[in-house]
């Protein structure tokens, strides 16, 4: 009885290794592209706003999770997981063989749709398959993920671009996704689900019932709105920020990108190695009490480079600390439809992120980083009470 036991905690312990592997592969095909917006946009003879289009419709697909996540609670998520590591596959591989902006857009809104899909479906067969005390253990360790396509992903598609060609890194990411695809079929055991034929309008109304009717869910899901306007308001602004302040070179600016994977790495190290000894509920309000401050406090670091990147280090670190505590608590908050919730996390949040970069922008032009600090404060002060509201009475409910 040990010995079968141990071997399923091995088991699981592999699948969270390649999960998290395969996310940092989804996570750098949405990142780079960023970075490396200006090269693309000389490769294939189009205006700079063509590539920066193609984030847009990235960065969409998250409102698609709303259509896949009750279809994760109903087949299963390893069929998910599967799906979304496909569509980055066949996407990725479409851009590295035919060098056309045609087929880059499609391959982009097939890396975003594979990662919509498959960020539900792992943090639901997280909550599903991890006991709740190690929940923000596993799931900050799969965070990871995030930053690492920041301190490696990114880094190693530069290299793949100076030495083989702009279309290098869509067939790198395509091939270890296949790669990645078999390994899943092979090592994650079968979906007990099966679909009930000519249940599953009824069956995905009754996931998002669950829900709706639940105020720590719809909580949840507002804190995730307003804490992504607050930390996009301050992301798109950074950089004009730190160049206008200290005329900072792209160089030094690509330095302070470093930074922000750094705080990444700490706020996700945070989450796996305190949040379970806390309690995720109380960790997601501690972090997110040190946001506000932390917002307010960065126009006094105007003057000196080195507070300002250790401003942003405590904003990055607060943030994700914070957003993936939430997730990993969002994760037991609706069993029987965790990943109909998580969808719709992973979809508020994203319309919170496009909201956010809309009104960092507005809020810049009017006031520079103190107009912008004012409307990430504001907006986190909402989040503070949708969670007050939503969460501060909940209790888990035990099997």
């Amino acid at each position: 009885m040990e010995q079968t036991r141990y071997r399923l905690q091995i088991t699981l312990m592999i699948n969270i290794i390649v999960i998290t592997i395969s996310r940092l592969l989804l996570n750098t095909s949405r990142r780079f592209i960023y970075t490396f917006a200006s090269t693309f946009s000389r490769a294939l003879g189009v205006p700079l706003t063509s590539i920066t289009g193609l984030i847009a419709i990235n960065q969409g697909t998250s409102l698609l999770g709303v259509v896949f996540g009750p279809l994760g609670d109903q087949v299963g998520y390893k069929l998910m997981i599967l799906l979304g590591m496909t569509c980055l596959t066949v996407g990725m591989l479409a851009a590295g063989i035919l060098p056309f902006y045609g087929v880059l857009v499609a391959a982009m809104f097939l890396a975003g749709l594979g990662k919509t899909i498959v960020d539900q479906a792992i943090q639901a067969y997280a909550g599903q398959r991890v006991p709740y005390h190690r929940r923000g253990l596993v799931i900050g360790m799969m965070e990871l993920a995030w930053a690492g396509s920041t301190l490696i992903g990114i880094p190693l598609m530069g290299l793949l671009i100076g030495k083989l060609g702009w279309q290098a890194p869509f067939l790198a990411i395509g091939l270890l996704s296949l790669f990645f695809v078999v390994i899943i079929v092979i090592l994650f055991p079968k979906d007990q689900k099966q679909i009930k034929k000519g249940r599953q309008l009824a069956e995905t109304l009754e996931f998002w019932k669950q829900i709706l009717v639940n105020r720590a869910a719809v909580g949840v899901l507002l804190f995730a709105f307003f804490v992504a306007i607050a930390n996009d308001a301050i992301f798109v602004v950074y950089g004009a920020w730190l160049e206008d302040s200290f005329h900072l070179s792209v160089i030094a600016l690509g330095i302070s990108t470093i930074v922000i994977g750094i705080a990444e790495v700490f706020g996700e190290a945070l989450t796996a190695f305190l949040a379970d000894k806390i309690g995720l509920k109380k960790s997601t309000f501690l972090g997110l009490g040190a946001l506000p401050v932390s917002f307010i406090l960065l126009p006094l670091a105007d003057k000196n480079l080195t507070v300002a990147l250790a401003g942003l280090f405590f904003i990055f670190v607060s943030f994700e600390f914070t957003f993936v505590t939430a997730m990993s608590l969002s994760t037991e908050l609706t069993p029987g439809s965790r990943a109909t919730l998580m969808s719709a996390f992973y979809a508020i949040a994203g319309v919170g992120h496009m909201t956010g970069a809309i009104l960092g922008g507005i809020a810049w032009s009017m006031g520079k980083l103190t107009g912008t600090s004012i409307l990430a404060t504001g907006s986190t002060a909402l989040a503070v009470l949708a969670l007050i509201w939503g969460i501060w009475d909940w209790k888990r409910q035990l099997d």
